[in-house]
């Protein structure tokens, strides 16, 4: 089977010399054996699939163009690849030009597989953030077999006219802003958003502009006002009708965000200056909607559900946490449901999922900086609820008090890690406050950058006394 040479211009050079090394890019230099390349390889396809480029040299952070010669001075590679990854078979080749760059760059597209790809070496790896990480134990691999054994909706193949995703707005747009040389078809066959001649349901969310249409009941936000702080919000305390929030997912995601953000600005709150607007971080508004719209189970008939209530913000998304991923855990782990939608979004200007994996960690710090309380996720029978508090965190002073009636010692970092304050000049304050009241004291034999602080015989006594409230 040929590989194609796609002709590429200046502008497409620049855009992939400014890629960097991620969980879904890999930059390789030719002289790379390609051994030692398959590591990439298995890691891409073992976790959400991506693109290894292999002609791409890297000085001190600065990646360069250096191809091969030509075409066949590659065959070497491909011929290694083909071994343990079959053209076709959820890898996808062609070759880089540019008149203006020497040689010929490999690209290689990774898809998500449906069974564990092994290396040259016989190891399993997984891609984890930048990094193609070694499967060491039987129960890691015993767990990405089981995760290869979920199916996911997006995949599923519906029968739509072509012409719904690929001469869409949504696509023209995006083709002329990210690969204006590239054929919408072709392309998306590759990016295997078309499958035997039919879109994908991913390739519907993806470029359709109203995918709804055919995906109905399965693919919109609804987003409710009740006013209330009550624990359910019930019809008589609704504020008005539920909106409907439709379109593509790139924009459905922008106007979710948007819309909730403006609805939350018309709840007052009673504060020392009189009546004031309430407020959330965007940040988290922003990571809490964009996770539940594109790691949701679209195989579920349900929407994504934004509930304001008075004191919260409650976001449902249809379907339990994939794979390993735990409420407990899941600030720590991570696990595509839908890998193609993760990738293919990650490519639209601006994309609502920048950092890969750190969504949720920017949600929390972000509520932590307004003194507010973390997010709380909970995994329901067959949903996903993220309740969203607009609750003040304890004084820095009582989370130091508590911290110390379980704990020796505590120090600046660690106050500012709890409280969200950056300041490390503020927590020395709030510590001075403390040690002039005579609950807290110095550890003496620790100074500088090492200084720490524990209760004092009165601090034990409050504790005791009060049960640390």
């Amino acid at each position: 089977m040929p590989i194609d040479t796609i002709e590429i211009d200046d502008a497409q050079v620049a855009a992939v010399l400014a890629l960097r090394e991620g969980h879904f890019s890999d930059m390789k230099s030719k002289a790379v054996g390609p051994a030692k390349l398959t590591k990439a390889l298995s890691a891409f396809a073992n976790a959400d699939g991506g693109e290894l480029y292999i002609g791409i040299d890297e000085h001190d952070g600065v990646f360069s163009w250096r191809g091969f010669p030509d075409e066949e001075a590659a065959n070497g590679h491909i011929q290694i690849f083909d071994q343990l990854f079959p053209l076709g078979d959820g890898f996808k080749y062609e070759f880089l030009s540019s008149s203006s760059q020497p040689g010929v760059v490999l690209h290689v597209i990774v898809l998500r597989s449906g069974s564990i790809r092994k290396a040259s070496d016989g190891r399993i790896y997984v891609r984890r953030g930048a990094a193609s990480q070694r499967l060491e134990t039987t129960a890691q691999i015993d767990q990405l077999e089981r995760d290869k054994g979920i199916t996911t909706f997006e995949s599923e193949t519906v029968n739509s006219p072509l012409d719904t995703i690929t001469n869409s707005e949504t696509t023209i747009e995006f083709m002329l802003e990210a690969f204006p040389l590239s054929e919408p078809d072709r392309w998306m066959q590759m990016q295997r958003v078309i499958v035997s001649g039919k879109p994908t349901v991913a390739g519907l969310l993806l470029y359709s502009d109203l995918p709804q249409a055919e995906l109905p009941k399965r693919s919109s936000v609804k987003l409710y006002r009740y006013k209330t702080s009550d624990a359910e919000g019930r019809r008589e305390t609704l504020d008005g009708q539920p909106a409907t929030i439709e379109g593509p997912l790139y924009n459905q995601i922008r106007d979710a965000v948007q819309l909730t953000a403006k609805l939350v600005e018309s709840i007052g709150k009673l504060g020392d200056e009189g009546l004031t607007s309430v407020t959330y971080p965007q940040e988290t508004l922003h990571e809490i909607i964009t996770n539940a719209l594109i790691h949701r189970d679209y195989g579920i008939a349900d929407d994504v559900h934004i509930r304001v209530f008075d004191n919260r913000i409650e976001v449902e998304s249809p379907g339990r946490l994939a794979g390993h991923v735990s409420p407990e855990n899941i600030l720590d782990e991570r696990f595509a449901r839908n890998g193609s939608i993760v990738r293919l979004i990650n490519k639209f200007p601006d994309p609502p999922n920048k950092d890969v994996g750190e969504g949720l960690n920017t949600a929390f710090d972000a509520m932590k900086k307004l003194q507010l309380k973390e997010p709380i996720i909970v995994e329901l029978n067959h949903s996903v609820m993220v309740n969203i508090r607009h609750e003040k965190l304890a004084s820095p002073e009582q989370m130091i008090m508590d911290y110390l009636r379980l704990n020796l010692e505590i120090t600046n970092r660690i106050v500012r890690g709890l409280s969200g304050i950056g300041s490390e000049n503020k927590v020395k304050t709030i510590f001075q406050g403390l040690m002039r009241r005579g609950q807290i004291e110095r550890v003496p034999e620790k100074k500088g950058n090492l200084a720490a602080y524990r209760l004092t015989e009165a601090g034990r006594r409050s504790l005791e006394e009060y049960g640390g409230n």
